[in-house]
């Protein structure tokens, strides 16, 4: 029998001008990529970020693929990050043909473990690849120094970053490139999207022919050239301008989405508070020096189990709340490549353990307080049985 859900896990919204924008870029004529609405969205975050260049692309996964480009990665070449992320971030790096480096997370931010990365480093390593887990960020400081120490890039994986800062600097604008996410389930959303933040002007001419196919076509978009031609490798990473005309609406309220979802967190909080302070479960840890930009509410059960009757009883409430990630370095593709097999404790309790409340902009006090009790009303019952 089916299960009649009432609170999605997430839902899109439109908050401001997204219809008008996408309806003005079809009767524009130019509803393809880079027309005037992804040069505004484009401008608005270099602005707003402080990144040397931001180009929009069609998913987070192209940026990151676009990056792996970037760093020249090629077989033989190795690059750190963590177990705990989505597999584009693996994918990127692999699909070069390069080798991904699992270390372990931090146990309180669930960010890669920056006391690990050094001795992840080898003769081959290239790249570091930092994932800033629920728009809170890792410790940038640590990990751009020992960028510098061993001659290596940083390439951010600020998929669910989006406008968060670590010690007030905007997250993907730290390291020399940033890749976002503009997925469905993010704090901004256009559907499918993304881009690809450079901080590295040595970096930037390359990164727009990659994107345009391996040719120089915006460099003849501006004059610069008198025709373009093929000139590199690359791919069509370029986003729709009715795409971008609706990010561009959402990017406009960035403090509004911000302000709304930071209630909605602050109210999880401060309902579920009696069960972190008696220690059933463990909600999210932000740094002082980290601005989140509240991207996702979780708990974490005691275990698998306990974790597997929690969404059982909040899926028989009409409640979906879900759970990621599958650790990478145990994965079946990754035991393929013949990676080594990886001991790390951190990410595999935690993987077992994590489970995502509803989180959107239009998720109202009423259902975050029926979410939150819901899961009160679990471990209520658990407290009498036992």
């Amino acid at each position: 029998m089916k299960r009649s859900i009432h609170i999605p896990f997430n839902k899109p919204c439109i908050v401001g001008s997204e219809l008008i924008y996408v309806g003005q870029a079809v009767a524009g004529g130019h509803a393809s990529g880079d027309g005037p609405f992804t040069r505004r969205a484009q401008k608005l975050m270099e602005e707003r970020f402080g990144a040397r260049r931001v180009l929009l692309t069609t998913s987070c996964t192209a940026a990151l693929e676009l990056a792996a480009l970037l760093c020249d990665l090629g077989p033989g070449d190795e690059v750190v990050l963590p177990s705990f992320t989505f597999v584009s971030t693996a994918n990127a790096i692999v699909l070069r043909g390069a080798t991904p480096v699992f270390v372990d997370i931090r146990p309180d931010t669930l960010n890669i473990d920056e006391r690990l990365i050094e001795g992840a480093i080898t003769p081959r390593t290239r790249a570091i690849f930092p994932v800033h887990y629920a728009g809170v960020g890792c410790e940038m400081d640590e990990i751009m120094a020992i960028a510098r120490r061993h001659s290596l890039l940083v390439v951010e994986d600020a998929a669910q970053g989006v406008s968060a800062k670590y010690k007030g600097q905007s997250l993907g604008a730290i390291g020399q490139l940033g890749c976002y996410s503009f997925h469905e389930t993010k704090n901004f959303s256009c559907g499918e999207g993304g881009a690809l933040a450079i901080t590295d002007a040595a970096l930037e001419k390359r990164a727009e022919i990659l994107r345009e196919k391996g040719t120089n076509r915006s460099q003849f978009m501006r004059g610069q050239v008198d025709k373009y031609t093929w000139v590199d490798i690359g791919s069509s990473y370029v986003l729709s301008d009715m795409l971008a005309a609706f990010l561009l609406g959402q990017l406009e309220n960035i403090e509004k989405i911000t302000a709304r979802r930071r209630e909605i967190f602050l109210r999880y909080a401060a309902i579920l508070a009696p069960l972190a302070e008696s220690g059933l479960i463990r909600v999210p840890s932000t740094p002082e020096h980290c601005t989140p930009n509240y991207h996702l509410f979780y708990v974490l059960a005691a275990d698998l189990a306990e974790r597997t009757a929690l969404i059982e009883h909040l899926l028989a409430a009409g409640i979906l709340a879900v759970f990621h990630y599958v650790p990478l370095h145990s994965s079946p593709f990754a035991q393929s490549l013949g990676l080594p097999r990886l001991e790390l404790p951190v990410t595999d309790n935690i993987s077992s353990r994590l489970l995502r409340l509803p989180m959107y902009y239009d998720l109202s006090d009423r259902q975050v307080t029926e979410v939150a009790e819901a899961v009160l009303g679990f471990y209520k019952g658990r407290r009498t049985t036992n």
